[in-house]
């Protein structure tokens, strides 16, 4: 499997990231021990998850998904084997959120001592805060990077603007600067990363690591009517199912056909045939899902059927 470059840091990952986001969710520590097992095996260790996962499921306070993946590193080894990501900013208490230095560095050894590493490969901002001075942020993260607790940094759900200002930054201050951009991006939602974030992250060279990237299930062609909306993520998708959501999954299933895949593999694979996306992230909760995203990781998308996508989706 060929790697890519993360930025222009010094990590080389695959071109798909699983999404930690599940376990402590709909995923507990035996599942996700058969996950992580089986994502290595298939060459797929780029890992990503943050400190407030999954704080959103009943009886969850955060920190759990990095707290399993802890366990997993523990049980098995190998930690130089695995590129790790995690997030910092997401509010885990009313008054631990935000990008202030004084919180990136509690939380950061927090998460290291649940991840039980001594270093986090990339750690990202994982929302941008207005309210801390962007100089403040950036001088936290070198001085962890200084320290050896992380080896690059990256920003998610940054505008252009707030991007291009937060590189500026790091080049007059000679500091570490954001190597990689978690955007909200997938064949259904193009909007909010096409234009000048995109354009940005191509003229600056950063990595980009989409979230979303199956739209919540809705392109993995499961969700084909309201009597379909079940599951954790059901309600989320009813919004897609109109004429442009419908539109794009026959087109998902006209490259499918031609391709022999499934409809998952197929919009994982027009992602990483973009030429700013480094990895897409994707989550699975069974042994059966991980396969849709072995299987994108290896699919090859001829140029007319990421043609016929970027028509149907447009």
């Amino acid at each position: 499997m060929t790697l890519r470059n993360l930025g222009r840091s010094n990590l080389k990952v695959p071109p798909l990231c699983f999404g930690g986001n599940v376990f402590g969710w709909t995923v507990d520590q035996a599942g996700a021990d058969r996950l992580l097992d089986a994502l290595m095996d298939a060459g797929l260790n780029f890992i990503d998850t943050a400190d407030v996962y999954s704080r959103w499921a009943p009886g969850n306070v955060g920190g759990e998904s990095e707290t399993i993946i802890g366990r997993w590193l523990k049980a098995r080894g190998g930690r130089e084997r695995v590129v790790l990501a995690t997030k910092v900013g997401m509010e885990i208490t009313p008054d631990r959120k935000g990008l202030g230095r004084g919180h990136i560095r509690r939380s950061v050894d927090e998460s290291l001592k649940r991840l039980q590493t001594d270093y986090i490969d990339l750690y990202q901002a994982h929302a941008d805060d207005a309210d801390t001075p962007l100089t403040e942020t950036l001088h936290a993260f070198d001085e962890l990077i200084a320290e050896g607790k992380v080896r690059a940094i990256g920003a998610s759900n940054y505008s252009a603007d707030r991007l291009e200002e937060a590189l500026q930054v790091s080049r007059d201050e000679r500091l570490a600067r954001y190597e990689t951009l978690q955007p909200h991006y997938n064949l259904y939602t193009r909007d909010q990363f096409e234009g000048p974030t995109e354009q940005a992250c191509l003229r600056h060279e950063l990595g980009v690591i989409p979230y979303y990237s199956l739209a919540s299930g809705f392109l993995s062609g499961k969700y084909r009517s309201e009597a379909d909306l079940h599951g954790a993520r059901g309600g989320g998708v009813a919004a897609m199912l109109n004429p442009r959501g419908f539109r794009i999954l026959e087109a998902l299933d006209a490259v499918s056909a031609q391709l022999g895949a499934r409809p998952a593999q197929v919009a994982l694979a027009w992602l990483m045939a973009k030429p700013s996306i480094a990895a897409p992230i994707a989550s699975a909760t069974s042994l059966e899902q991980l396969q849709d995203l072995i299987a994108a990781a290896r699919l090859n998308m001829p140029p007319e059927a990421i043609a016929l996508l970027d028509q149907a989706s447009a």
